[in-house]
């Protein structure tokens, strides 16, 4: 992470904000058979599209292009949102306060997650590759996949070494835990 411009502490504090949500969700959880397995499969669904590009992604280095890539600038951020909207599910909040949490957590998503970084990233994407970030931007959307594929890709094969440098295997662990964790609860009651 020694990109220009990056600041480690926000970055700190951003993991730890987020570290702090997900043990606020999991605490007041209330899950039920039926909201884990709603919910898991957004986070199967999440963690899958992840995983696969992370596989293929050397970040700033190499302009991707295949797999997800063709169908969204950002698949790794696709898969946070259905994770973040998994989970959600997961947990069942009471008194309908998973509904409110899914509407604030998309809000803050689209509204200021997903704002700061397509501020950030394309900026430094241009850059570093120049036109063919051009044309590739003007293309395929930030977020939410097109059913056109990009045509002008650059194929690309999955690598176990670039998941591993992009630390995928560490969000594989942690949906896993905190999967099996709800499970459990939901089976306890």
């Amino acid at each position: 992470m020694s990109e220009p411009g990056y600041n480690r502490f926000l970055g700190v504090l951003r993991l730890v904000a987020l570290f702090a949500v997900v043990v606020a969700l999991v605490y007041f959880a209330r899950p039920t058979i039926l909201s884990v397995a709603i919910g898991f499969v957004f986070v199967v669904l999440g963690e899958s599209v992840r995983f696969l590009s992370s596989g293929l992604l050397l970040k700033t280095k190499e302009l991707m292009t295949a797999g997800p890539y063709r169908y969204t600038r950002n698949p790794l951020y696709l898969g946070r949102f259905l994770i973040l909207t998994g989970v959600i599910i997961m947990v069942n909040l009471p008194n309908y306060m998973s509904l409110v949490a899914l509407v604030i957590g998309w809000a803050w998503f689209l509204g200021v997650y997903m704002r700061r970084k397509e501020r950030v990233e394309p900026a430094r994407l241009r850059n570093e590759h120049g036109e063919a970030y051009d044309r590739y931007f003007a293309a395929v959307p930030a977020l939410f996949p097109t059913l056109t594929p990009y045509k002008d890709f650059t194929p690309a094969a999955w690598s176990v070494e670039r998941m591993k440098r992009n630390r995928e295997y560490w969000m594989v662990i942690g949906l896993l835990g905190v999967s099996a964790y709800l499970l459990w609860q939901a089976l306890q009651s």
